[in-house]
């Protein structure tokens, strides 16, 4: 990142949103030069502009940070919650630990309930339905039906990976969410991020198959 660069973007932390004549105030270069620059923050998702209409006159635009452009900042996304969770086992001990994170999947396994519209019964529709709601949320979701007539929905991303390799009880919460959602199926993880893998690997093996 270049200082002219970093400095517009710090510009834009502070100031959240400004106009072109706003910026210019904070450099002695060129407006060609300040646009020129802002026109790359724009291409690499770090900065967005927005046109202003005028009862009066030509449009005006205004930039600030997109939400990439903040995440160029240091944060403490990826510990924070791990340290939350830390501290709560030291003040309250192992089992509030243990019900804070049986609470969360609760919540994830309600949420799930209530966005499937396909019939309870048909387990093929259920199972595809929440594969492309995971991948909705981020788990970035495949989904494969083996000839066996076993489903491996494959997830290769966590987006709590952070805190599940702390508290690995996540993991195994999630498994019980999906035994619950797809009743009378057994589920196996053969592979997960948080053991090293490069993946999680559900695998539903509906009730016929369970003989």
């Amino acid at each position: 990142m270049t200082s002219i660069k970093q400095k517009i973007l710090d510009t834009l932390k502070k100031e959240k949103t400004v106009s072109i004549d706003d910026l210019m105030i904070h450099f002695t270069i060129s407006e060609i030069a300040v646009r020129k620059h802002l026109k790359q923050l724009e291409a690499d998702g770090f900065v967005q502009k927005r046109i202003h209409k005028q009862k009066i006159g030509r449009p005006y635009h205004t930039y600030q940070l997109t939400k990439e452009g903040h995440q160029l900042y240091p944060n403490h996304y990826e510990t924070f919650p791990v340290e939350l969770l830390d501290d709560l086992k030291e003040i309250a001990g192992e089992e509030m630990v243990q019900a804070l994170l049986k609470k969360r999947i609760d919540r994830e396994k309600k949420q799930l309930e209530e966005l499937l519209t396909s019939d309870c019964t048909d387990l093929d529709k259920r199972i595809k339905e929440i594969a492309n709601i995971q991948h909705k949320r981020g788990y970035m979701v495949e989904l494969e039906k083996e000839a066996s007539g076993e489903y491996v929905m494959t997830y290769y991303h966590c987006p709590i990976a952070n805190v599940a390799c702390d508290y690995h009880e996540m993991c195994h919460h999630e498994k019980k969410m999906y035994e619950d959602l797809f009743p009378g199926s057994e589920i196996d993880a053969p592979a997960m991020i948080t053991k090293g893998d490069h993946c999680c690997k559900w695998v539903i093996k509906p009730q016929t198959h369970n003989k």
